[in-house]
């Protein structure tokens, strides 16, 4: 039970529960457990830190690192001083970084040993950041987090908060190729907490273990720990995926619930000796991200034993649009392929181009209208106006509702990919590509994939005389973007890409070769 009215705040979730459940477990990390009471007192350590530092309210606190237990000590801590906290995707390449921790202008880095050389080649082209904690020590300049943290008074500042504060920034992929900070407050995640309290998937008993092993740069992850800590659960948090220490993890910790992405229980399924794990303790799996198959659906539902719930939803939105119960999980329920009904106090449209509700069974737009919904883009007005209009968010994703109010997902109004659950914009790919000296023309498109539900291909016109290789392609738009952007495969296209009267290449044109019998136009 979440009790959201007692918690107005994120920072409220760790003094509250502090004085509930105090000794605890709040978290487990690699072997190490920590209170309730100690995530709430060294929540205080590093609010007193930050304020020391100079960090004012509305500051920006940058997180640069794999999952780790002090990331939510830090979040907390960040809450507590009035500032955002803005975890970094560990995945960029430095370009990327560079431009995602200038934009942000944080004011400090915490920093994990992964990322202390790339933290060093980008920071000089980072003139806001004024301080960088090395998570781990080590570092003959930056200060070792836990001296830093442990110097400070555990005495909590109690400032005052407000509904408005932002609390978390997360950044998208970008249509124009730029990455957008999307500004989450404490209304947008009260908000969450209250509707979630009427669901099923998300109802936590104190104590509960639960599985928190999704990056936690993604409103999923974040979700997670936050939905165990408000209801007195305890995280189990994995630095990173790895399918064999997750089944581990789920028969030794006794998991009750978690959050995976399809591409991870896809993992789990092909594990060797997966029928013969112990799956007794888990009671409910929540999937989402991307749509998943049916037989894959079903497959993992036999192995698991256990209730399935799939929820839709976005870094906008606070991860809150549509869920599926369990119930509608029977095959022969006919709804394997929708993503559900709308979370209570959530209304979801399906509208035409001028922004009116299409009939029922007719694709449209989904828009989204709560008080989950972001507070805009980061320094981006033009951007949030697009997006946003009149309260409802505009998600890109083409969608049609069934005669019981089951939500279908069957295209993208957006060019976006969905590969493994992460958001690949064409655009981002194409600008590295570009700067390519063989080729001419290239666009970006996504294409079926049984593993990542889609893949990135790239489409290349070569400039006269040349002949790039697939392999020399890839090679260079891994130094410019994250892997997980880069083209898995590259096609040449011997003639001039089909454009429309402005010059706007037909994406749409150019996947649907790939696409044909497949039933809808997303993985």
């Amino acid at each position: 039970m979440i009790d959201a009215k007692a918690m107005p705040y994120l920072a409220d979730i760790a003094r509250h529960q502090a004085g509930i459940y105090a000794g605890k477990p709040a978290m487990w990390f690699e072997g190490q457990e920590t209170s309730y009471e100690a995530l709430n007192m060294r929540a205080s350590q590093v609010a007193q830190g930050l304020i020391a530092a100079g960090v004012k309210p509305d500051n920006r606190i940058a997180y640069l690192g794999k999952n780790m237990d002090v990331f939510y000590e830090m979040m907390f801590g960040a809450c507590k001083a009035r500032g955002c906290f803005a975890p970094m995707n560990n995945r960029l390449a430095a370009p990327e970084l560079q431009f995602v921790l200038s934009d942000s202008q944080s004011i400090i880095l915490f920093v994990s040993q992964e990322y202390y050389d790339l933290a060093a080649q980008v920071l000089p082209k980072c003139p806001s950041i004024t301080k960088v904690i090395a998570i781990d020590g080590g570092h003959k300049e930056w200060q070792a987090y836990h001296d830093w943290r442990d110097a400070q008074s555990t005495d909590d500042p109690n400032l005052p908060h407000q509904v408005d504060d932002d609390v978390l920034q997360l950044y998208t992929s970008g249509t124009t190729g730029l990455p957008k900070g999307v500004q989450l407050t404490n209304g947008n995640f009260h908000a969450f907490f209250s509707q979630a309290n009427n669901l099923l998937w998300a109802a936590y008993d104190p104590g509960d273990p639960v599985i928190d092993a999704m990056p936690l740069f993604h409103i999923a992850g974040v979700n997670i720990g936050l939905l165990s800590f408000i209801q007195g659960a305890k995280a189990v948090i994995l630095r990173e995926v790895h399918p064999v220490e997750i089944l581990n993890l789920i028969e030794q910790q006794k998991i009750r619930h978690g959050f995976l992405v399809p591409a991870v229980i896809l993992m789990l399924t092909h594990v060797p000796g997966v029928e013969k794990r112990d799956f007794s303790s888990f009671n409910i799996m929540t999937y989402g991200a991307s749509p998943i198959a049916e037989s894959l659906l079903l497959e993992a539902a036999k192995l698991f034993g256990c209730k399935f719930t799939q929820v839709y939803g976005l870094t906008e939105t606070a991860g809150v649009g549509t869920y599926m119960p369990p119930e509608d999980h029977d095959p022969a329920r006919g709804k394997l392929r929708s993503c559900g009904i709308p979370y209570p106090g959530t209304d979801i449209r399906c509208v035409d181009e001028d922004g009116r509700e299409v009939p029922q069974g007719e694709v449209g737009e989904i828009t989204i209208k709560s008080p989950v919904v972001m507070k805009g883009y980061w320094n981006r007005p033009e951007a949030t106006a697009d997006a946003v209009r009149d309260g409802w968010f505009y998600t890109g994703d083409a969608g049609y509702f069934d005669e019981e109010g089951y939500l279908y997902i069957h295209d993208r109004v957006k060019d976006m990919i969905v590969s493994g659950g992460e958001n690949v914009y064409p655009a981002e790919v194409e600008n590295a590509l570009f700067s390519h000296p063989d080729v001419a023309d290239c666009a970006v498109v996504g294409v079926p994939d049984e593993r990542w539900g889609e893949a990135v291909k790239a489409i290349i016109v070569p400039k006269p005389g040349c002949s790039p290789s697939e392999a020399d392609i890839i090679a260079h738009a891994k130094t410019r973007i994250a892997g997980y952007k880069c083209p898995k495969s590259v096609d040449v296209h011997p003639e001039p890409l089909p454009r429309n009267p402005s010059g706007k290449v037909l994406r749409r044109q150019l996947r649907e070769p790939y696409w044909k019998e497949k039933g809808r136009n997303v993985g």
